[in-house]
């Protein structure tokens, strides 16, 4: 293990110090390290270092000017990687949503650093079904500055099935006046651009991704169809289990299953870490010769 006294996170980042194995959480569009902090404190209660970082431009109310690009998004991205590095001598990336996207190629670029994948509901199209039709009307926009004029609400149920969770969420986002914040729900154009434009460089480096994958994704997913998976389970070119969910919406770190998701992701990092690291036989210890009596009196 290697030192992090020194390490100071991103204001609003969750780091969460411990072993040496590391797992690097990336957040969804337009959302904040807090919806990854269930499965994040129950890793770091198995006693691996965790870290959620703030993404200038991907995190809510970090692109006022709306002139963030999805490189930038990388970019912060790849540094929060090298900084649990320093820390940690394994490190596990997983995704939330467009998190996910980073996520792969993170793990497409950094191959021999990045020991393993987990997906949370990994989006490659904005097709779930409260996802208006009229969506697909903005594939056709070839310029940023045109995709600026747009704003997408995000529809209810906002990617939580449970409404106390939803509600509670909403109520901890509210800001000064007891207002959500209008990029809570709602995307603006440009950042639904530059995720498009992300998407688009990521889908031809599926084949060599070779990581083992573990991928959640709800049956009836709000936001993105399970087709997502699917199309991750045939492209990826490692071995790819999925956990389908049957009682989530969007976001299942919150939502009503994020105990079994936990569950399961702590369970997948034990079983990456027995195959990189399997555990050493003990050195067999055979008793020494008795020592020779010289014939004195004792």
């Amino acid at each position: 293990m290697k030192s992090v006294n020194k390490f100071q996170p991103p204001r609003g980042s969750l780091f969460i110090p411990g072993g040496a194995t590391g797992v690097l959480l990336l957040h969804s569009l337009g959302g904040s390290p807090l919806e990854l902090k269930f499965v994040a404190q129950s890793l770091a209660r198995q006693g691996h270092t965790v870290y959620c970082p703030v993404i200038p431009g991907l995190t809510f109310g970090t692109d006022v000017s709306g002139m963030s690009t999805w490189r930038d998004w990388y970019d912060a991205v790849d540094h929060a990687f090298n900084d649990l590095k320093k820390s940690c001598d394994t490190v596990i990336v997983g995704g939330a949503s467009a998190g996910a996207v980073l996520a792969l190629r993170l793990a497409a670029f950094r191959s021999d650093e990045a020991t393993a994948l987990m997906l949370f509901a990994p989006t490659l199209a904005v097709n779930g079904w409260a996802i208006p039709k009229t969506i697909k009307l903005f594939h056709l926009v070839s310029d940023k500055w045109t995709a600026r004029l747009f704003k997408f609400k995000t529809p209810a149920p906002h990617g939580i099935k449970d409404e106390r969770v939803r509600n509670f969420a909403l109520e901890a986002m509210k800001g000064e006046g007891g207002v959500v914040p209008a990029d809570i729900t709602s995307r603006s154009g440009g950042t639904v651009y530059e995720f498009m434009r992300l998407v688009r460089n990521v889908k031809p480096m599926l084949s060599k991704i070779m990581q083992h994958t573990l991928i959640f994704h709800p049956r009836q997913d709000d936001q993105s169809d399970i087709k997502n998976t699917m199309t991750l389970q045939r492209k990826l070119g490692g071995m790819v289990e999925v956990s389908v969910l049957e009682d989530s919406f969007h976001l299942v770190t919150l939502d009503r299953q994020r105990g079994y998701v936990a569950d399961r992701s702590i369970d997948f990092v034990d079983r990456v870490l027995a195959r990189v690291k399997p555990v050493q036989k003990p050195v067999e210890v055979r008793p020494s010769k008795p020592m020779q009596s010289t014939g004195a009196a004792e």
